[in-house]
């Protein structure tokens, strides 16, 4: 099976290394798509939703967690999925869209097992992290603890493979903040600390 691979060179290089009998076209950018013989696309760089997928008809699987597949009018050979740093890698991926037999052909050749969720923003997983992430900006603000006591008290007391600032570290602060902004709209509940508000515009 041919795959064609944009993202970042940390997750090229854990890709490549997991199906080195895959046969992998691996790029940073959207410029240097080359997709002849190619059985399906993963986008997954930040903009992924942004292109136009209308001229492709292999399965397209984009990182699109704030942005929904209705928003962009996207063809139905393109499905969603939570491409974020860390989250990838997992045995099982989130997904929106219409997922066809092509599509499960590729899932299966990659081993992974799947769950399908309405087209809204966040998933259910970065929903979690974002929130987890945003109180313990609030904790740190009001000056409960720091960052690192943060993240080692929730390793420790929740039994998290992470810490809310680690995982912050890893998936961006700007996908946190994208995410969150636009889950406040219908939830104030998402509302962003005002501190990671900040550290997200200096970024």
């Amino acid at each position: 099976m041919h795959i064609v691979l944009l993202a970042n060179s940390k997750t090229i290089e854990a890709f490549s290394n997991s199906y080195p009998n895959l046969n992998i076209t691996a790029s940073h950018t959207w410029e240097d798509l080359k997709i002849n013989h190619a059985d399906a696309i993963f986008n997954l760089l930040d903009d992924a939703p942004l292109k136009d997928y209308t001229t492709i008809t292999i399965p397209v699987f984009i990182n699109s967690v704030s942005k929904t597949l209705s928003e962009f009018n996207h063809p139905k050979n393109v499905v969603r999925i939570n491409g974020w740093n860390g989250f990838f890698e997992n045995k099982t991926w989130e997904l929106s869209g219409l997922i066809s037999e092509k599509h499960l052909e590729v899932i299966e050749a990659l081993n992974k097992k799947f769950i399908v969720l309405p087209d809204e923003p966040g998933f259910v997983a970065p929903r979690v992290i974002a929130m987890i992430i945003n109180e313990a900006y609030f904790a740190k603000d009001e000056g409960v603890s720091t960052e690192l006591e943060i993240d080692m008290a929730m390793k420790l007391g929740t039994n998290y493979p992470k810490g809310p600032f680690e995982w912050k570290n890893e998936i961006g602060i700007t996908n946190i903040f994208s995410l969150l902004s636009v889950l406040e709209i219908k939830d104030k509940r998402y509302q962003p600390s005002s501190l990671l508000v900040k550290e997200a515009i200096q970024s």
